[in-house]
């Protein structure tokens, strides 16, 4: 009998062999750690390129604009003379009707509180007024009447009166004051507007000669 130079080993029980099932049941944890990974990384990539979309939206087309106030015109609706001259009667009260307009450039509306308007001769308040609280859609231009009663006897105080009259015409300013809120998604912009206008009234034919205006936004 022939004896063999290498000892044959016994196979290892079934039991123990590594079979293809339980490769892919340690190959699923990492297959489902992968798919997880990607659906994170996607859901990342889209959540930042919507945060990028609204960030170039909000500093470009939805910018928060400064709204515009205009003095449209001046119109003298009653001013009592002394007859035979230009001089106002002592004791009497010239009206004014400003007409005030709000543009909203925004593509949201602007909210507004009381609007105040006050006219000055020489330095003296001699007329005040106020507007009601409103609102200026998107994109749109609001309009107001706003009446002023002029103390004429505080204008009578004033010693240029006589020079100015002798003219034939009337300097008088006005401070328009508007003031409101901007909200643009959960941007909110808090807004000043004023107006300042040098308005130079023909004290015989009672129109308006000459307006100047500037404006200035406080934020």
């Amino acid at each position: 009998m022939v004896e063999t130079s290498e000892q044959v080993r016994p196979l290892a029980p079934a039991s123990d062999r590594p079979t293809s099932s339980d490769d892919e049941e340690s190959a699923v944890p990492g297959t489902r750690r992968r798919r997880w990974v990607k659906c994170c990384g996607c859901i990342a990539a889209v959540i930042l390129v919507q945060a990028i979309v609204v960030v170039v939206l909000i500093f470009t087309v939805f910018k928060v604009k400064d709204p515009i106030i205009r003095m449209n015109g001046v119109t003298v609706q009653r001013l009592e003379l002394i007859a035979g001259t230009t001089t106002p009667r002592p004791g009497s009260n010239m009206t004014l009707n400003a007409d005030v307009s709000v543009k909203n450039p925004n593509y949201a509306s602007f909210k507004y509180q009381n609007t105040t308007t006050a006219l000055y001769y020489r330095g003296t308040v001699i007329g005040e007024a106020r507007g009601p609280p409103g609102r200026a859609r998107a994109r749109r231009t609001m309009r107001m009447n706003i009446t002023v009663d002029v103390m004429t006897d505080r204008i009578l105080s004033q010693p240029d009166l006589s020079s100015d009259i002798n003219s034939g015409l009337l300097a008088i300013s006005s401070y328009t004051r508007v003031g409101g809120r901007v909200k643009m998604f959960i941007i909110k912009k808090h807004v000043t507007v004023t107006m300042n206008c040098t308005i130079t009234i023909n004290a015989t034919s009672q129109a308006i000669h000459q307006q100047k205006c500037k404006r200035k936004v406080k934020l």
